[in-house]
């Protein structure tokens, strides 16, 4: 008696033909694609090819490529080759397409020339989470994350990059020099080897001495004095291990604290956060449909005219303020030592005295109010642990108080910033975790747009067949 289960025999007929369907669970996750695709308005959307040419070979229809991509995404599958390969022999992507079989630069090629499409499909997902109330709170936490473009750090090159490189070839042109000299007090056939081959080197280095000095006359010319070859959009950004830098982009989510949906998104080229609170959270705010929303940040966002922006278009914003005074550092009394009292307009300082306004400046754009008294500093025994100066004085920005009333906020509620790092790093990690060591397959900030809306699609999806269920869904989008 054999213990192990037993196979069909591979030549054996079947009686009765077993239907495509009968291999695709109720419950699947791709029927959920299906209906998605084929709900959406995809002419509307802007989708090209919607309206099918009366002559020439027929095409396949937008939205056959569209669930193509969205399950290869689902699935991890991002490359247009292996979703090419992936669509003759999955089963359930053959129960998806009906049996269709594009080839890879037709994938290729609609992703390529539909990025504001895709990127409008993403955000009817939004709309459909909208409809089904699962935005229950008016909170969003945003963060923003480095990811790796098609472009190695060698391929890009800044004003100190390609000084540091030009110095390598200088250095290691003299010290294949001194080899040579010294391979020419040799005789015999192997110096004679080893000379060429050195020659072979200095001329090759030469050749890369003038190729780097033709980059540095293009870097000096750049906006931004950066230049990468292989992705010209793509940035050389730092992080936050030290010698961690990468060549990408930095991706700026808004995540719902409920249920850790991704609500909005957007891909840019600037390696930092400062400058992306209010267009962040005004997106957010459209998409979720709300009047006021609260928004919880880190201090990487930390801008004043920002936090103005913000409360300007119905946005609460909490996030803590940097700590950016040398004062503290040196163990002196820092800013926020000072109360500030709004009757009199003026400072008082930790010995209790007054600190009057004496004058008012503008700089980078920001009216600055200073304070200081040099009659009670001169005569101040706490003067030492204060300042080095003749007398201390405090600046003021005109809209303060917006600050003030945001740092009041994060003292009632000390726990916001755990909840902004458990909701928004939650997304960050299974995306990268998705897209693997080389995160995007595209080139450009436009196409990097697409491929990242796909990754939000993705990752929404399965957050919301994970929250309702494939067949609750399903019964939501066809109602």
């Amino acid at each position: 008696m054999k213990r192990f289960v037993e196979s069909e025999d591979r030549r054996q007929g079947v009686l009765l033909p077993e239907y495509l369907d009968d291999y695709v669970s109720e419950n699947n996750p791709v029927r959920v694609i299906d209906v998605f695709v084929d709900e959406l308005d995809l002419g509307q959307l802007g989708f090209e090819g919607v309206v099918p040419e009366a002559t020439g070979r027929p095409s396949y229809h937008p939205g056959v490529l569209l669930k193509i991509y969205v399950y290869g995404y689902i699935n991890q599958v991002q490359s247009s080759r292996r979703l090419e390969r992936e669509a003759q022999r999955n089963i359930e992507l053959m129960w998806l397409t009906g049996r269709l079989a594009p080839d890879f630069k037709t994938i290729a090629d609609f992703r390529k020339d539909n990025g504001s499409a895709i990127r409008a499909a993403c955000r009817q997902f939004i709309t459909l989470c909208r409809r089904l109330d699962l935005f229950t709170h008016a909170i969003v936490a945003i963060d923003g994350s480095k990811f790796k473009a098609v472009n190695t750090r060698d391929k890009n090159f800044t004003r100190a990059s390609i000084q540091r490189r030009m110095e390598q070839v200088e250095a290691s042109i003299e010290r294949y020099m001194s080899a040579l000299e010294t391979a020419d007090r040799h005789d015999g056939e192997l110096a004679q080897a080893k000379t060429v081959r050195l020659k072979d080197k200095i001329a090759a280095l030469k050749e890369q001495m003038k190729a780097f000095k033709a980059l540095e006359a293009e870097v000096h010319a750049a906006p931004d004095q950066q230049i990468s070859l292989t992705d010209p959009d793509a940035r050389a950004m730092a992080t936050n291990g030290k010698g961690t830098g990468m060549v990408g982009y930095n991706v700026q989510t808004a995540v719902d604290i409920t249920h850790h949906l991704i609500v909005a998104h957007e891909v840019t080229n600037i390696g930092h956060d400062r400058g992306q609170l209010s267009g962040m959270a005004g997106q957010a705010k459209a998409e979720m449909g709300v009047e006021t929303l609260d928004v919880l940040a880190d201090r990487g966002y930390f801008a004043g005219e920002e936090i103005l922006a913000c409360e300007a278009i119905g946005v609460t914003p909490l996030m803590p303020k940097p700590l950016t005074s040398g004062a503290k550092a040196d163990g002196r009394f820092g800013k926020q030592d000072f109360a500030y009292l709004p009757e009199q307009d003026v400072y008082r300082c930790p010995s209790g005295a007054l600190l009057p306004r004496h004058m008012t400046t503008v700089e980078k754009g920001l009216t600055l109010h200073r304070y200081w008294d040099r009659a009670s500093c001169q005569s101040c025994r706490l003067k030492p642990q204060c300042t080095p100066s003749v007398e201390r004085r405090v600046t003021r920005w005109e809209h303060e108080a917006v600050i003030e009333a945001m740092q009041e906020r994060l003292d009632r509620a000390p726990k916001s910033m755990r909840i902004r790092r458990a909701t928004v790093e939650h997304p960050f990690g299974t995306l990268k975790a998705w897209m693997g060591a080389t995160h995007f397959k595209t080139k450009s900030l436009k196409n990097v747009s697409t491929e990242m809306s796909l990754h939000v699609l993705a990752y929404n999806l399965k957050r919301v067949i994970a929250i309702l269920g494939a067949g609750p869904l399903l019964l939501a989008m066809r109602t």
